[in-house]
């Protein structure tokens, strides 16, 4: 997404309080809406490290979500989020293996039923 002078803007911001320690952190992703929030929230809350992770989108008209992680035992929230993206990733490239392996099969299927 380009600025205003042509630069290109950051997709993820982090947002701490001053004086919160790392566990705690509110991610804004712009340019994003309810796919991948809640696609990622389910995978973070699945870390065992992790005791909150909420989204929210701030108004309907804009196109960003507040990120909210809080996590347990001094771990930094950039890693749940990170590993979370990544899981996520991982699963949405096994769906389109998948999905383009039946397209092919289906498709072969189709040629021999023609022949």
């Amino acid at each position: 997404m380009a600025g205003v002078d042509g630069e290109k803007k950051s997709v993820l911001e982090m947002v701490q309080a001053d004086g919160a320690d790392e566990g705690c952190v509110t991610f804004v992703l712009h340019e994003e809406d309810h796919t991948l929030g809640n696609s990622l929230r389910y995978m973070v809350m699945k870390s065992l490290d992790v005791d909150f992770c909420g989204y929210s989108i701030t108004h309907p008209s804009e196109s960003k979500i507040n990120f909210r992680i809080q996590t347990r035992g001094g771990v930094p929230a950039v890693e749940p989020l990170r590993r979370g993206l990544n899981e996520l990733t991982d699963v949405c490239q096994h769906v389109l293996n998948t999905f383009q392996r039946s397209v092919s099969e289906f498709r072969s299927q189709q040629e021999d039923v023609m022949e």
